[in-house]
């Protein structure tokens, strides 16, 4: 699988899909252990069974067609150039849904995306440090947007855009768009 409408420069460019996997982060981490990943990979998941949300607590995407991957991105530079950078994030996905389908969603500090007080998306970023500097950073995003069924411990917390908004997201062309404005807007900037 090829994400179409790419501009990035190598953000997506190399791309691993699974139908089902545990994590897209923990794939991650595992091709870089092996040091089998390139610079902007992207790991894309239709069903993820043990996702990876903020301190450690789990992110299920346990339909299909809802949006689940992480991407790698080799970096050097200061820890400093990368503060605020999940809220940035959070701020392309929130901007990615009011362009393409007229959506006001909101950012709930530090990495939450969310409609009316439910949790909607979650961001996890990650980085490897030596000293002050950062070698390379771990993006993992996960978007309820198809999402229908929701348990009991969740259900007044949680929503999706089809329950919410009864719209259709296309996950290749989301991700694609991430990667266009993520690596310009942020990427760049890093690397200045």
């Amino acid at each position: 699988m090829k994400l179409k409408n790419l501009t990035t420069n190598f953000l997506g460019r190399n791309l691993f899909y699974y139908e089902k996997i545990d994590s897209t982060q923990s794939e991650i981490w595992r091709l870089i252990e092996k040091r089998k990943i390139k610079n902007g990979s992207l790991i894309l998941a239709n069903i993820q069974t043990d996702g990876i949300g903020t301190h450690g607590r789990g992110w299920y995407t346990d339909e299909v067609n809802n949006i689940a991957f992480s991407c790698f991105i080799i970096l050097d530079c200061n820890i400093n150039k990368l503060s605020g950078i999940t809220v940035e994030i959070a701020n392309i996905i929130v901007e990615i849904f009011k362009d393409r389908y007229n959506i006001d969603l909101e950012v709930k500090e530090p990495n939450d995306i969310v409609y009316n007080n439910k949790k909607i998306g979650g961001i996890l970023t990650e980085t490897k440090l030596i000293a002050e500097q950062v070698k390379y950073m771990v993006v993992g995003i996960g978007i309820n947007t198809n999402k229908e069924n929701f348990t009991k411990d969740i259900k007044d917390i949680a929503t999706s855009i089809k329950k919410e908004f009864g719209i259709d997201v296309k996950t290749e062309k989301f991700v694609a768009d991430f990667c266009n404005r993520f690596e310009n807007k942020i990427i760049k900037r890093i690397g200045e």
